[in-house]
């Protein structure tokens, strides 16, 4: 178990790294545009593209393998005030649809992204393939993801994090309540 938690903590520190890596690549190709345009004169379109490219693949790529299940953006308020029993439904559920629904995705998406080897980008020349194919992998991710989510749940239920949040949330609404009553 230990291998597999290190092993684990290395494949997210490479993923976190090709991220940093992208974003270091659009934040100079940016500046670099900046210079050309402004000192130069002359700009460069070839850096407007480069930064677009980095940007769907930082989105993906990060989505793919840095962001976790608990820090995405959700919609909650119903699920944080049921029991731990309807909790474990809900997550089951989701976890399912998520899984489910990107499956099914999958091979329309990689059609399509597969056709595209026949355009290119404006300027680098970059088959729209190779830049959209992030995509596809976000997708398989996603599905591996939220599956191994949905084994995790049905097996083990959910963490304490997750059945211990509606009376953390309550906590700190009874603090911040009692800091607003002192001043």
């Amino acid at each position: 178990m230990q291998f597999m938690n290190k092993l684990k903590s290395w494949l997210l520190k490479g993923a976190e790294g090709v991220a940093a890596a992208m974003l270091a690549a659009m934040f100079f190709s940016f500046i670099l545009q900046i210079f050309a345009r402004y000192v130069m004169d002359e700009p460069f379109g070839w850096t407007l593209e480069l930064c677009l490219t980095l940007w769907i693949w930082i989105v993906f790529w990060g989505n793919a393998f840095i962001v976790r299940h608990d820090e995405h953006v959700t919609f909650d308020v119903l699920y944080h005030r049921v029991g731990p029993r309807t909790r474990r439904i809900f997550a089951l559920i989701s976890a399912a649809a998520i899984v489910i629904g990107m499956a099914a995705s999958l091979y329309p998406t990689w059609d399509y992204i597969d056709f595209l080897k026949i355009k290119k980008s404006a300027t680098l020349r970059i088959p729209l393939r190779t830049i959209f194919s992030i995509y596809a992998v976000f997708i398989v991710a996603a599905v591996v993801g939220y599956g191994w989510r949905f084994f995790m749940v049905a097996r083990y239920g959910l963490s304490e994090k997750h059945l211990d949040i509606a009376s953390s949330v309550s906590e700190e609404n009874q603090e911040g309540d009692e800091e607003g009553n002192a001043s």
